[in-house]
């Protein structure tokens, strides 16, 4: 006869796997370079799944491409996301693999050419598929050897890739889809203390053309890069808060071969506090605010995630 094995949470396993949770921003803004992501790095136990849902506001300035010549925006953006993430084995290190589907809808305002216009939209934004791979300071484990894990000095990279599967339509100048790949790697580092956490991220988006660019134009796009940092707090019962900062510069367009004024210079900071409940529920509160310096998206925004977690 089959015995099925059962693994039990002791608290302090609990503990060390909720702060090694599955934390990625769900609801990141859609604007490249503007997503605020703290516990990216954080090991976790081979085999451990995640199930996320979350919903986010946004209102301001958002410009969901920066060749978009529209002046004055004032945005008001609703959107819903679902992911599923594991944790895996990769070339003997430890991995993850994560999937991102969001949804959105939202309201514009602003002046084309001088003149009024409004544009309301709703539907699915691009699909989002990410690899990540620890190389430093975090050996795979399965969870029965993860009680004697203790964090140090974690360094790892990841993909993250963009599919154009979002709405789009040619005829308007704002769509939630990009009508292209966009390929954005990324280094991480992260430095455990006693109860503090930091990290930081350097990333870069690399997009490919968009040969249907509204009023039949092709758009090109320079590599846009950003750095992010965050500092990490922890405390009794497992929660934790975060501050978050990031940078993004680049991503200067070209519209059929024409450089346009449009290179990106943004800051964004947020604050993130995750909850959690019972030994597989997280809920996680996330504000973000920006300064735009040059050209890019300046606006504020709120989301809440709730995050359900297995081994199997």
């Amino acid at each position: 006869m089959k015995i099925k094995r059962r693994f039990v949470f002791t608290d302090g396993l609990v503990h060390r796997i909720f702060l090694a949770g599955f934390f990625f921003i769900i609801i990141s803004m859609p604007v490249r370079g503007q997503e605020l992501e703290p516990r990216a790095l954080t090991n976790l136990p081979l085999g451990m799944n995640f199930a996320v849902i979350g919903y986010g506001y946004s209102q301001g300035n958002i410009l969901l491409d920066p060749a978009v010549p529209i002046e004055d925006v004032n945005a008001k953006l609703h959107q819903v996301a679902g992911a599923y993430m594991r944790s895996i084995k990769l070339f003997g290190l430890a991995g993850k693999v994560d999937v991102i589907l969001p949804w959105a809808s939202g309201d514009w305002t602003g002046k084309l050419n001088g003149i009024d216009t409004f544009r309301s939209v709703s539907g699915m934004g691009d699909a989002r598929i990410r690899l990540s791979v620890n190389f430093v300071g975090a050996p795979p484990l399965f969870i029965q050897n993860f009680r004697d894990y203790t964090p140090q000095k974690i360094s790892g990279v990841s993909l993250q890739i963009f599919t154009p599967t979002g709405q789009y339509d040619p005829e308007r100048l704002i769509n939630l889809g990009s009508n292209r790949w966009v390929f954005k790697p990324q280094w991480g580092f992260a430095r455990y203390f006693r109860n503090w956490i930091f990290e930081t991220y350097l990333s870069a988006y690399f997009f490919t053309a968009n040969n249907n660019f509204f009023g039949g134009n092709k758009l090109k796009q320079n590599p846009l890069g950003a750095i992010k940092i965050h500092g990490i707090r922890t405390f009794p019962k497992n929660w934790w808060l975060a501050l978050d900062a990031g940078y993004g510069l680049g991503g200067t367009t070209f519209l059929n071969g024409e450089k346009k004024e449009t290179r990106i210079s943004t800051f964004r900071f947020g604050l993130t506090f995750a909850v959690p409940f019972g030994q597989h529920h997280v809920l996680r509160l996330t504000g973000v605010t920006g300064v735009r310096l040059e050209r890019g998206s300046d606006f504020d925004g709120v989301a809440l995630t709730y995050q359900y977690r297995w081994i199997k």
